[in-house]
């Protein structure tokens, strides 16, 4: 699987987690130089608190458009050290 933005590869891996039809990549599978934190966290009552990165290609910003759960909750531990996109954020084979 890849994700995409921009024409531009933010991570590719054969091995992802799908939950609620998100593909969760592993962390190091991502191009980390698009990569930007952020401040922003939201709150999931089975999987706990989510963090997220901005995605920055070029001039280009995609406030927010991955997300993550630094210490997820034990039913969704299989997400653990995984990093799930949208916000225009293309994820194909």
């Amino acid at each position: 699987m890849k994700a995409i933005w921009q024409g531009a590869v933010l991570a590719q891996s054969a091995d992802t987690v799908v939950v609620e039809g998100n593909h969760y990549f592993p962390a190091d599978s991502l191009h980390r130089e698009y990569f930007v934190p952020s401040g922003t966290h939201t709150t999931c009552p089975w999987k706990g608190e989510a963090s997220y990165y901005s995605v920055r290609v070029g001039e280009q910003e995609n406030k927010d458009a991955a997300w993550y759960y630094p210490e997820p909750k034990q039913a969704a531990e299989n997400i653990r050290g995984r990093v799930a996109f949208w916000k225009g954020v293309q994820v194909v084979e």
